[in-house]
């Protein structure tokens, strides 16, 4: 986390903001559980002052003049006195249980609720903010921050307001009291807060720095867990133990700055409240045998046993505010993420299902195997359909990731239905850029990219994306049987279509060969099968959703020369009649290309079919020998 001019944040900004807006967040659900809690407290309180406060009539009224007294002592008024604190005591006993199990509800249901709000959220963010944003430290703020909320929610808040009902009752106590004895007992506590507020400064400062350093090395060990076997190919475990000692001694000095302050506050407030203990039992005690306006021994102990029970709170004040920084720090993390901003679709034309009556294209309720674009007139409310064919146009379009560093400059491209249009060129020319762009994971700076003659930033993202299928160079499969990962390029896709697409694919035979065949269970990212019958799946999932556009991005560059050449008439078959758009680096692959476009630095060089750039012999050629010769 970082602050202006990119230096390390030190502290939580706006803690008082941040603080409210987490209460208003459990309000929201838990509004009359709070305002129980908050009675219950409060009834606690003061059961156990009034139980503090019998101590001086105990003394005075009862045990003195049977002590003084030669007649046989009557116990029944004394008896009737104790039941009537233990009835005090006890509805302290229940109302403190029950506030906690109250409490352990609110608790658990807010952070269920905080995390469905989060990956709720999540769900809508660009893409961009994935590319941005380490996936360890994002897990981190699902993890360890929502966790030090936990601990606030369910101890520190309940703890400070148990503390500040204490403080005030027994406050007034200690003046019915004694007024001297108090304003003694508070040079105490004055001294007791500014010391609180010095350690406390120090520990919240370096609290926050050990959630900012905990993410980063969460990040770390998920980046080495997902790599690591490229660590081991490249013998660099020295250098990533090295790498992580770092991080982790960056860790540990935060953490051990942070808990030595708050640490250290307990045993200073502790030993000041010892200090009031005394200084206010010898004052005390010389009112109290000299009979200094009225003072007795019965009021000398109660009014010590408040001085503890004063101090006491203060002392755990002190320790929870730590924890609430802690929990602020995170709280910041997790409304930071809510606060991104998610994916903005303003896009209105709709994809149905479509069918043609009396020669007029008309939606279907039911599913036809056709589908159109469904264009409402915002001005008089009138429909329009566009059948959905799968023509692509790049007009003029420039792009940057940032809006001062542009990728593409000036990219024109004309894709008609049913052709194969090929991308080459050396890494980061800018060839998946053009993909993402297709898919508006990405918005354009300038120009207009069309997709059967509708501007694509009026088709609803939802629906565009509906339309294309892709297939990924690096391949994802999802914890769930292999049935279930292809069915998730069609989610009611029937058994038949999900063996068709497996057999197109050049899939079927060897998931008919996995110990359950197409129900065998894939986990940890399909770690048990090899690269390419990953890429194979992928391509079975892109296959079973029948879209009219296909992108190929780098599709099988994870599989062997042999099995490549065996499914290029499946990637034909699969590929017939739809807009294809591929991308490759084995030139091989995109020699029957319609049109092949060679882009260098974000530009389009050269386009035209295989023999036609050979005849040029201009950028294609070079890398097309420079592939045959290195081969």
């Amino acid at each position: 986390m970082r602050g202006p001019m990119g230096k390390p944040k030190n502290r939580v900004e706006n803690p008082g903001k941040l603080l409210k807006r987490l209460m208003d967040y459990i309000f929201r659900d838990y509004k009359f559980h709070c305002i129980i809690v908050f009675i219950l407290i409060f009834v606690g309180v003061i059961a156990n002052v009034q139980g503090t406060m019998f101590t001086r009539d105990l003394i005075d009224k009862y045990i003195t003049p049977f002590l003084l007294s030669s007649d046989t002592p009557n116990f029944t008024p004394l008896a009737h006195a104790i039941g009537k604190v233990a009835c005090f005591y006890g509805v302290g006993i229940v109302a403190t249980y029950a506030y906690n199990r109250i409490m352990i509800n609110v608790t658990q249901g807010m952070m269920m609720n905080m995390r469905n709000d989060l990956f709720s959220h999540m769900e809508k963010l660009p893409i961009k903010y994935f590319d941005t944003h380490a996936h360890g430290d994002i897990m981190s703020i699902y993890t360890n921050d929502i966790d030090t909320l936990r601990q606030m929610v369910s101890q520190s808040i309940p703890q400070i307001i148990n503390s500040g009902f204490t403080i005030v009752s027994v406050f007034i106590s200690m003046l019915i009291l004694n007024i001297p004895l108090t304003a003694v007992t508070m040079v105490m506590v004055a001294i007791m807060i500014w010391g609180t507020k010095k350690a406390a400064g120090q520990s919240g400062k370096y609290f926050l720095e050990q959630q900012k350093n905990l993410g980063k090395v969460n990040g770390y060990i998920e980046e080495m867990m997902n790599g690591q076997k490229v660590v081991k190919v490249f013998c660099h475990e020295e250098e990533s133990k090295t790498e992580f000692k770092k991080l982790n001694e960056d860790l540990f000095v935060s953490a051990d700055r942070a808990n030595t302050y708050a640490n250290f506050l307990g045993p200073m407030n502790a030993q000041i409240g010892n200090i009031s203990y005394v200084m206010c039992a010898i004052v005390g005690g010389a009112l109290a045998l000299n009979h200094v306006g009225g003072f007795t021994l019965g009021g000398l102990a109660s009014f010590l046993t408040f001085n503890k029970s004063f101090s006491m709170p203060i002392n755990q004040v002190s320790q929870q505010l730590n924890a609430i920084v802690m929990a602020l720090a995170g709280a910041e993390r997790i409304f930071t993420l809510l606060d991104e901003k998610v994916e903005v679709d303003e896009g209105y034309v709709t994809l149905v299902n479509a069918k043609e009556e009396n020669g007029k294209l008309t939606e279907s309720e039911k599913r036809t195997g056709r589908w159109a674009w469904k264009h409402t007139h915002q001005a008089d409310g009138s429909v329009d359909y566009v059948e959905l064919k799968g023509n692509v146009v790049f007009d003029g379009v420039d792009f940057g990731y940032n809006d001062d560093k542009i990728v593409l400059h000036d990219v024109k491209l004309y894709a008609e239905p049913g052709q194969k249009i090929a991308f080459v060129g050396s890494t980061g020319a800018g060839k998946t850029t053009i993909t993402n762009l297709i898919n508006r994971f990405y918005d354009i700076q300038d120009g207009k990219i069309r997709y059967d003659g509708i501007n694509i930033n009026k088709i609803k993202k939802a629906d565009l994306r509906h339309s294309l299928g892709i297939v990924l160079q690096d391949t994802h499969l999802f914890t769930g049987t292999v049935k279930d990962n292809i069915r998730f390029g069609k989610l009611d896709a029937t058994d038949e279509e999900i063996i068709a697409a497996a057999k197109l694919a050049n899939a079927d035979g060897f998931i008919r060969r996995l110990p359950e065949g197409y129900d065998t269970v894939i986990t940890g990212d399909g770690a048990n099968l090899s690269q390419g019958q990953r890429q194979l799946l992928a391509i079975a999932r892109a296959a079973v959703a029948d879209p009219p556009v296909l992108i190929l991005d780098e599709a099988t560059s994870s599989i062997d020369t042999r099995t490549e050449r065996i499914i290029q008439e499946s990637m034909d078959r699969l590929m017939h009649g739809r807009t294809t758009f591929v991308i490759a680096h084995r030139l091989s692959t995109v020699r029957n290309s319609d049109c092949i476009m060679v882009l260098e630095q974000g530009r389009i060089i050269e386009r035209g079919t295989h023999d036609q750039l050979i005849e040029e012999k201009g950028k294609y050629y070079q890398l097309y020998t420079g592939n045959a010769i290195s081969a």
